[in-house]
């Protein structure tokens, strides 16, 4: 018989498949690493590089808590020159105390720069109406949801339960108010009256500013922070905000009353663009979320002091 694997005849097809499936790799190699190159520009670009004069877009929406992200961003749209005129979009039930008087002052600080606009879309409750008051006009439609002006401390009694299943707490503590109050325990006496004084301090705090921004007496503003919701037509007879409308309202006024050009670009600053292109441990976790009934990003609970409206 005849040696095959030594004739050149039959070793030609095969070089030449040989060098096919090189070159084949070689392009997809190519191909990943361009790839690869165009994602990681696209995740390191500097928000709002847009060249030229423009109006800044700022989206708070979901539960609000503090973000020092967000907080360098507001900081820097002050000291950006092409930056004409701030809007901030807002779909938020609120959050944290501290993350709306974090929004609050730095909002306030930016308005001292330059025209700084509030958009209300579906909701801007609580803590989120606390940073839409920060703002010089603030808009909504006329169903939006707007208002809940209070604080809250929730807290879970548990102990009935921990006794049927026979668990108990015990703790050792620097003071009778240390880590109160207890799961398995309710707010009573002076673990009440401690966590009152705390909510009543944030909350005459969220009235006064909400007084002075909105120019209404204490007394009327009293008379609408016990906690309700309004909507945008109900709110803009009670003061509580300037207008109806969207976007495009918001810019026929920062032109008609701040001389901001109506054909600026809208350049989106925050939230920061997640622009990673392979994350299946992103994909996992709110593929997660979502079987539990969560929202996919955000906090999944709040903890203390929130000014927070929430449907039950």
């Amino acid at each position: 018989m005849s040696d095959f694997s030594a004739d050149p005849a039959h070793l030609i097809p095969a070089n030449a498949k040989l060098r096919r499936s090189r070159r084949l790799w070689r392009v997809l190699f190519f191909l990943a690493a361009l790839v690869a190159v165009v994602a990681l520009t696209a995740r390191f670009a500097v928000p709002g590089s847009t060249s030229g004069e423009q109006i800044a877009r700022v989206s708070i929406n979901g539960v609000i808590a503090t973000d020092p992200a967000r907080l360098r961003i507001l900081e820097q749209l002050g000291k950006n020159d092409a930056v004409k005129a701030v809007i901030v979009a807002i779909n938020s039930p609120g959050g944290t105390t501290a993350g709306g008087e974090e929004l609050y002052e730095a909002l306030t600080a930016l308005r001292a720069k330059k025209p700084v606009v509030a958009v209300i879309s579906e909701l801007g409750a609580s803590a989120a109406y606390m940073t839409a008051i920060a703002t010089d006009r603030i808009f909504a439609r006329r169903l939006s949801i707007v208002g809940s002006i209070g604080v809250l401390y929730q807290h879970v009694n548990a102990g009935k339960l921990l006794d049927t299943i026979g668990i108990d707490f015990d703790k050792v503590a620097t003071g009778p108010l240390k880590s109160e109050p207890d799961l398995d325990e309710p707010m009573e006496g002076d673990v009440r009256a401690a966590l009152q004084g705390l909510v009543d301090d944030s909350y005459q705090w969220f009235v006064d500013v909400v007084a002075e921004r909105r120019g209404i007496s204490r007394p009327e503003t009293l008379a609408l922070s016990d906690g309700r919701i309004l909507t945008g037509r109900q709110a803009l007879a009670d003061r509580l905000i300037d207008a109806i409308g969207g976007e495009s309202d918001a810019i026929a006024w920062l032109n008609s009353d701040r001389g901001v050009k109506t054909d600026l670009p809208v350049v989106d600053y925050f939230p920061l663009p997640d622009n990673s292109w392979f994350s299946p441990g992103r994909w996992l976790r709110q593929a997660a979320r979502e079987g539990l009934g969560l929202p996919t990003e955000g906090p999944i609970a709040l903890d203390g002091l929130v000014s927070l409206w929430q449907a039950r």
